[in-house]
């Protein structure tokens, strides 16, 4: 390989790199444009800021094979699923709060930046039929089949700051 190959390969790794990195950011950064309602309805419009979630998707639960059942539990793994809720942040203007222009001030909501961590809902299904019997010639017998869903989880901690300055 020449010099010139050599950085060829070298700079075409680092676009690929410098291209994929967005995609595996936990939030991307928005702003959300208002200036047409300031121009349209002729009042000072607030300014909002948030993020916008890109979940990850985690490995599933293995199944897992017990003894005595034909089946593994579960046998529809729950799939995790994890996202960073970004910083969103709402900034209005309040005119004459107390009636004069001396009190004019701004009243803020403020969500700050949080995990979210999700499973989704699973299914344990297990078989009519156990597993061949030896004192039955080696033929299974039926047995009342169970069938079950494993709930989906749900764990954060969002929480909301109110603001008047």
């Amino acid at each position: 390989m020449t010099a010139r190959g050599s950085i060829a390969a070298l700079m075409t790794c680092m676009a690929a790199a410098a291209a994929t990195s967005p995609a595996l950011a936990d939030s991307v950064p928005v702003g959300v444009p208002l200036e047409a309602v300031e121009t349209t309805l002729g009042v000072p419009a607030p300014q909002v800021a948030t993020a916008v979630p890109m979940p990850v998707v985690g490995a599933p639960e293995a199944p897992v094979h017990h003894k005595g059942d034909l089946l593994p539990t579960p046998l529809l793994p729950a799939v995790p699923v994890a996202t960073d809720l970004g910083l969103t942040k709402v900034a209005s203007p309040v005119p004459n709060l107390l009636g004069s222009k001396e009190t004019d001030g701004e009243g803020t909501l403020e969500s700050p930046a949080t995990t979210v961590v999700t499973r989704t809902p699973g299914a344990v299904l297990g078989a009519p039929l156990t597993m061949p019997d030896g004192s039955n010639y080696g033929i299974p017998n039926l047995t009342a089949p169970k069938l079950g869903v494993v709930a989906p989880d749900l764990v954060g901690s969002p929480s909301a700051l109110l603001g008047l300055r």
